[in-house]
């Protein structure tokens, strides 16, 4: 009886602790909790270093982060000393695994890597740094950089950024001019070259053009190491640019080399940048488990795949069967541990309906949905569609039951975002450390942020803005305070509708709303539930 009576015991105790975790109040494991990831965030942005975080946060996995002062604030570089100085201090000792954006590393952050001044030999002096570091640590090491966007940062002449190289219109001439047929094709690109050179001036454009040379040359070197060894995994993901323009030539030169190198299995260059820290991290939860996600896809209409966002390089099919290779799985067509569900613009009414369902079907199935609504790439579109896929995912009560969503920026940033919530709610529900209140804070996150925010606040903020002729990419003193009180009011109100629509079992416990950069291109929220 006394073998039966603690047989029961362990039964009762297993339960509630299941329970618990289940519940998002207790996330303990009752086996030994995995070790640490370091993670190098890309910048201060929420999508960048908030979200990161709040995945390990729903995995049951601790992701540690430099002091926040390292990393720096939107025109203000990160420290990539300070940074170093924290991976070889004792906060890092014991980790698993090292998630490392280069361009923080090398530069400061991505806004920071558009810049010339940074000699080329101090770049690779601080990767090599990393690669010996790598060896030092001995943690899976994956690497994530970018590939230089055509366009320099848009920041106004006036103010904080006025001595910056390129500022204003220039910044419109450069675009301009970097995304020309390189070399220029016919008798208009060669016009149109000779033109914008004469209005960009050759000091300018010689330094935006040692910029574009000198990170390339210092990816070059990334995959390098990588062949030598000292990396395990790198990405490099080209930030937006389209199908032509300076960027082909070195996309060119760097897929040689791999191929030369015989790296292509460790390594990929595929559009994208702000969604790869949160890629490589799935990555690394399904790998210290020891799984292998198998992900099918579904497009909201047959042609789904063939659309072709203008700032990356390749149709979106070619960007997600990356993105499913990046962060650790495979694609499949049947049996799939994660379906991840596109939608596009436009959809009619009949594949509208037949998406939802199939949507509907696997959450009721229990089945893990991932969803990436990217209709935003055309604009407005008639009907309110780019509205109209979160307005039926809220009426069919399955919108607070997906894995993952997302529906904002590039079709790989929203693609990679859903992605790997998707992958980090499937790896804690396998090992028991799943949290489902860093769930419900993360979804809500993404609704008022990517819908709410995008669709009404954000639209409304910058007609007034350029109503006044104020400029939005960089805002100061009185224009910064009414706008981030406005922001915080409007969307508010609306986050907590969402709330209410979506998860009528939980309540807000504090939220906070705030401008990340002094612009209105992005918000930041920090959701607290219970």
């Amino acid at each position: 009886m006394r073998g039966v009576r603690k047989w029961t015991l362990r039964l009762a105790v297993a339960s509630v602790l299941g329970f618990l975790a289940a519940s998002g109040v207790w996330t303990a494991r009752a086996q030994e909790s995995p070790a640490p990831i370091a993670f190098i965030p890309l910048d201060d942005r929420p999508v960048s270093y908030q979200l990161p975080v709040m995945l390990g946060e729903i995995a049951g996995q601790r992701v540690l982060t430099p002091p926040r002062a390292s990393i720096g604030k939107y025109i203000q570089p990160g420290d990539p000393d300070a940074i170093f100085t924290w991976l070889e201090s004792p906060a890092t000792r014991g980790i698993s695994a090292l998630v490392a954006s280069s361009d923080m590393l090398v530069y400061g952050g991505l806004v920071a890597s558009r810049l010339p001044g940074l000699p080329t030999y101090m770049g690779y002096e601080r990767i090599r740094h990393l690669a010996e570091l790598h060896r030092r640590l001995g943690a899976w090491t994956s690497v994530f950089g970018t590939l230089m966007r055509l366009a320099p940062t848009g920041l106004p002449s006036t103010g904080p950024a006025a001595q910056t190289y390129a500022t204003g219109e220039t910044v419109n001439d450069i675009t301009a001019y970097a995304s020309l047929p390189d070399p220029p094709q016919t008798d208009e690109d060669r016009r149109k070259a000779v033109e914008l050179r004469e209005k960009i001036g050759s000091d300018v454009l010689a330094q935006y053009l040692s910029a574009r040379a000198r990170n390339r040359d210092v990816d070059l070197l990334i995959l390098q190491m990588a062949a030598e060894g000292d990396f395990d995994h790198v990405i490099l993901g080209q930030d937006d640019a389209g199908r032509t323009g300076l960027h082909v030539r070195d996309l060119a030169t760097l897929n040689t080399k791999r191929k030369h190198w015989g790296i292509e299995d460790r390594t990929s260059i595929e559009p994208g940048a702000d969604e790869l820290g949160m890629i490589l991290l799935a990555e690394a939860f399904s790998r210290t488990i020891g799984w292998t996600p198998h992900i099918a896809v579904v497009y909201s209409r047959p042609d789904g795949g063939e659309i072709h966002d203008r700032v990356e390089y390749a149709p979106i099919d070619v960007t997600i069967t990356h993105l499913i290779r990046a962060c650790g799985g495979v694609r499949v067509t049947e049996n799939p541990d994660i379906t991840l569900y596109v939608r596009v613009a436009p959809t009619d009414d009949a594949d509208e309906k037949r998406f939802v369902d199939a949507i509907v079907d696997d959450v009721t199935q229990q089945r893990s949905a991932a969803v990436a609504d990217v209709s935003f790439l055309y604009g407005p579109t008639p009907g309110q569609q780019q509205q109209q896929l979160t307005l039926d995912l809220i009426a069919r009560h399955v919108a607070g039951a997906v894995d993952g969503f997302a529906s904002w920026n590039t079709s790989a940033n929203t693609v990679g975002t859903a992605l790997a919530t998707a992958v980090a709610v499937s790896v804690g529900k396998q090992v028991g450390t799943y949290n489902s209140r860093a769930h419900a804070q993360f979804l809500l996150d993404r609704y008022a942020d990517d819908f709410a925010f995008h669709q009404f606040v954000r639209p409304l903020i910058d007609h007034g803005l350029r109503a006044e002729k104020i400029d939005e990419t960089l805002l100061t003193g009185g224009d910064l305070a009414a706008v981030d009180q406005t922001n915080r009011e409007r969307l508010w109100a609306e986050t907590l509708k969402l709330l209410q629509e979506i998860y009528p079992n939980w309540e807000d416990a504090g939220l906070t709303i705030t401008l990340p950069w002094d612009r209105t291109f992005e918000t930041k929220l920090d959701v607290r539930l219970r």
